[in-house]
């Protein structure tokens, strides 16, 4: 009888390339932490640095302790779930939510009682306003709606999740984007955009970091063995790529140096303001709407263990919230150098915008 040979073991695309590329990024980081212009940027880069060291030891840690194969996609004919990346995020949300909670706490004490402004600048109302808006927004509410979408796309798809490194990158990576956002906030590094505060290579690795999160979920449906896509997942992909273009859009900027944390918006005057809130107001529509919308999607018709009330008017809800919203950010520029047609455009939208909410 011959004997099973067993199967060799070598690293993935994926070990290999995140190894090198953040092995690159550590090299990078040093370098540039050595020439920063300023203190503050230079901690930034030696955070980028540790953080890339201590990922490749992560990685090749892992190859070492895992088997030859990787998780197969089935067991016993049913999915195989990734649920690791799922319940990180879920703590995460957890942990800053009550890190953003405690600090609009602080901040409104601040309101009522001036002699709570310390004397440090770091810990000013002015520094500690956005951190609070950021940290509940963006690092509760975004860990919220990657770890609900990662869960429901692959329940919901009846599949495991695409790749095996890939979706701990793009939940390690998008936290450690809000650490480097919210000590930016911290020591003074922003360009000063409500709800875009970060700088260019924060904005930049975020870029890199939601690229991988859309691939990711739009691999898991591709890879879904359900014939229809649920519509919860109509919501999440319009969340992940409106805020893709949103980001890139309203980000566009040309930095003073690699070794400045200093950048230069591309847009100028009234153009900045409308892209600017352009972007603001469709992160409250993408973000904070069309993402959570998706959690309810899905979450209420479970727990309620009854369908979707109407097929046919999710469709409507879709299509109009995603038409209409994206057009209604001028309406926080009324009255002022916005032009008159477009303010009355963002206003129309706004008005319509009826229509989503009730059909949702």
């Amino acid at each position: 009888m011959a004997q099973a040979v067993a199967p060799s073991k070598g690293m993935t695309f994926g070990e290999m390339g995140s190894a090198l590329v953040l092995a690159a990024l550590a090299l990078l980081s040093i370098i540039i932490a050595a020439k920063a212009y300023t203190p503050e940027y230079a901690f930034h880069a030696y955070l980028f640095a540790a953080a890339s060291i201590a990922s490749v030891f992560v990685i090749v840690n892992r190859y070492y302790d895992r088997p030859a194969q990787l998780p197969p996609l089935t067991v016993g004919g049913k999915p195989n779930y990734n649920m690791g990346p799922v319940k990180f995020a879920t703590v995460a949300s957890v942990v800053w939510g009550i890190a953003g909670f405690t600090i609009g706490l602080l901040i409104a004490l601040q309101l009522a009682f001036p002699a709570l402004n310390f004397d440090t600048s770091w810990l000013s109302f002015g520094r500690m306003r956005p951190l609070h808006t950021s940290a509940v927004i963006f690092a509760f509410g975004g860990n919220v709606l990657i770890a609900s979408s990662f869960y429901v796309v692959q329940r919901t798809c009846r599949a495991r999740m695409v790749g095996d490194i890939a979706p701990w990158f793009v939940v390690l990576g998008y936290n450690f984007f809000i650490v480097i956002a919210g000590t930016g906030y911290l020591l003074g590094i922003t360009q000063g955009k409500e709800y875009a505060e970060p700088e260019w290579y924060a904005d930049l690795f975020l870029t890199i970091v939601w690229v991988t999160y859309f691939l990711v979920f739009l691999g898991t449906v591709m890879r879904r063995k359900e014939p229809h896509i649920y519509v919860a997942n109509w919501f999440y992909l319009a969340f992940i790529l409106t805020i893709a273009v949103l980001h890139l859009g309203n980000n566009a900027a040309i930095p003073v140096s690699i070794f400045s944390p200093k950048s230069y918006i591309v847009w100028s005057g009234v153009q900045d303001a409308l892209v600017q809130w352009w972007y603001g107001h469709n992160a409250v529509g993408f973000f904070l709407t069309a993402g959570f919308l998706a959690i309810m999607y899905y979450f209420i018709p479970k727990r309620a263990e009854r369908p979707v009330y109407s097929y046919r008017l999710s469709i409507i809800h879709f299509w109009s919230l995603i038409f209409m919203y994206i057009w209604a950010g001028p309406h926080h520029l009324h009255y002022t150098a916005l032009p008159d047609w477009a303010q009355t455009l963002g206003m129309v939208f706004s008005v319509m915008l009826w229509m989503p909410s009730w059909g949702g």
